[in-house]
């Protein structure tokens, strides 16, 4: 089996790489770009905790073959601060204790970026479902949405 030359763009950055023809955007990330950020909590697309965007859409990277991300610009969590400086939804999701385990959290932060690029303003029954294909089994989700709130309403304040 021959391995597949990719080109694409990661956070910003150029990237090549070389993968199998079924290795996920997913494996790809973590074994061969050493991008751990994103998670694998089901491998079937029905938990969100490996979400990131690939030409500006919100995906399930366990979903994706690496092969297919040719040409793409992905955006995963690594791309989120700018340098030490955290983005407002890191920040508020410390601030509002939005996150146990960590598992889930990359994920949804990523899927809460996707929704504040495409609606800033989001009401909480927007904000609800737009993260429901993101699961967490620790904290009951209500810090997690106060979080996403609090940050909308400081980014809107901040433009």
């Amino acid at each position: 089996m021959s391995n597949i030359h990719v080109t694409t763009s990661v956070n910003g950055d150029p990237v090549e790489f070389l993968c199998g023809s079924q290795d996920t955007l997913l494996d790809v990330l973590r074994d061969r770009l050493g991008m751990t950020g994103t998670k694998e909590g089901c491998g079937t697309g029905d938990c969100g905790a490996c979400s990131v965007t690939v030409n500006g859409r919100l995906i399930c990277s366990c979903l994706m073959l690496g092969a297919e991300a040719e040409g793409s610009e992905i955006g995963t969590i690594e791309g989120m601060a700018d340098g030490d400086a955290l983005h407002p939804l890191q920040r508020k999701f410390i601030e509002h204790a939005a996150l146990q385990c960590g598992i889930c959290t990359p994920g949804i932060l990523v899927a809460s970026k996707s929704l504040l690029e495409s609606n800033p303003e989001p009401t909480e029954e927007e904000t609800r479902y737009w993260l429901a294909g993101n699961l967490c089994r620790c904290t009951g989700y209500d810090k997690i949405i106060r979080a996403v709130m609090d940050a909308a309403h400081e980014m809107r304040e901040a433009s």
